[in-house]
């Protein structure tokens, strides 16, 4: 690595849907200017160590916490905020870092204010159709925010340019990134000669399915969901007829792994359990159908790979955003939703419902799963990088300048 290689910092993590955006920009920008140098600066979770080493990424630690919710938090979460911010000043100096790209919640704040300060210039990812709390109180010192529903931009208070660009996905979830412009076209390598994110495993549940021929995915997000891993299987249970020649993957989160594998041995339902999955586009081209909640990265993966769902969204999420993202793809008729707050019975009951006539139907599945494709913005990990590449190599032309 040359001393004035572009310098690009990803600040953030914490979640899947947080960092994999990042990942797949980095991956992009990795393959068509293999000189530039990344770093993605995180919390320290293992979720962000193990996939930034498995993409080949340099990582850097800042520790960071979610607002306090009481007095007694509140000293340390100053302190906190001030180390991390000073020790996040002296590593954009130090090291001579030309962007920084924040990636959204409390895991980017202190990297991303150390870039307002210093005046590096400070891109934001926004996966969400209403932006979270640490984007929209960045947005003021943002040179640029890339957002993944238009109607994002009136939400947020800002004089820099906001783009819509769509959420970026990783390279596996498509057949031929497109070049990003004045870059030759990448060497297309074999799945196995591919960086892969490492993922936590703790083993699958036994099956015995008759020659399945369909897929129905459950999705949780990185954490697992409760109230899904609760419901899904005794809802399976109830469609158990319409379920004959079906498999079943269900992610469940580390907690409820047990819970969840001893719920599915109770209704003698075959299925595959596991608390994270090791490649999610491999399962997704192979799904006919998901459940899942309504995350912004969790969509447009689902998007990419043409996958219809049954959405039920977070209904504790911040400013209901996972409510409005889940209404965007249903009026795109892609998918059909279930609000946990308006039941007027029980959650397993309106799903199993819901279940019994999209499983039987294959030609709304099928209109559901072009919907779903109408509504991806496959390219959106090239759009990023290339406005990603022009800030900061223009940053580094500057700085290089200013040296001679």
């Amino acid at each position: 690595m040359t001393k004035n290689a572009v310098h690009i910092v990803f600040s953030g993590g914490g979640t899947a849907g947080h960092l994999f955006p990042g990942l797949a920009v980095a991956e992009r920008l990795a393959e068509a200017i293999p000189h530039s140098r990344i770093t993605f600066c995180g919390v320290g979770k293992p979720l962000e160590r193990q996939s930034v080493a498995g993409a080949g990424f340099e990582y850097f630690t800042l520790p960071a916490r979610p607002l306090p919710r009481g007095v007694g938090e509140a000293v340390a979460f100053v302190l906190e905020q001030f180390s991390s911010f000073v020790a996040a000043g002296r590593f954009l100096r130090d090291e001579n870092v030309d962007a920084v790209v924040g990636l959204g919640g409390y895991a980017s704040v202190p990297m991303a204010r150390a870039a307002i300060k210093r005046n590096v210039p400070l891109v934001l990812l926004e996966q969400n159709a209403v932006p979270g709390k640490a984007n929209r109180w960045l947005a003021k010192g943002a040179s640029l925010i890339c957002t993944s529903f238009d109607q994002t931009r009136a939400k947020l208070r800002c004089r820099c340019p906001v783009r819509m660009t769509g959420n970026p996905i990783r390279r596996r979830f498509l057949t031929k990134p497109r070049p990003l412009v004045g870059q030759p076209p990448p060497t297309v390598l074999g799945d196995s000669a591919q960086p892969r994110a490492a993922v936590l495993h703790y083993g699958i549940s036994s099956m015995r399915d008759e020659a399945p021929h369909r897929q129905l995915l459950v999705l949780g997000g990185s954490g697992g969901a409760h109230a899904l891993n609760e419901n899904v299987p005794p809802a399976l249970y109830k469609v158990s007829r319409q379920l004959r020649g079906w498999r079943i993957v269900h992610q469940c989160g580390a907690s409820d792994l047990d819970a969840t594998r001893t719920l599915y041995r109770k209704f003698a339902l075959n299925a595959v359990v596991e608390p994270f999955l090791d490649d999610v586009p491999a399962t997704l081209a192979a799904t006919d159908l998901a459940i899942t909640r309504a995350g912004g990265s969790t969509l447009a993966e689902l998007a990419a790979a043409g996958v219809p769902a049954v959405l039920v969204p977070y209904p504790h999420a911040t400013d209901d955003h996972q409510a409005i993202n889940a209404r965007h793809y249903a009026s795109g008729h892609g998918c059909i939703t279930i609000d946990e707050r308006k039941l007027a019975g029980r959650f397993d009951d309106e799903l199993a419902e819901k279940l019994c006539f999209l499983l039987a139907n294959d030609n709304l599945r099928r209109r559901m799963s072009a919907a779903m494709r109408d509504l991806a913005r496959p390219h959106a990990a090239e759009d990023v990088a290339e406005l990603v590449w022009s800030i900061a190599s223009s940053r580094s032309r500057h700085r290089e300048t200013q040296l001679v």
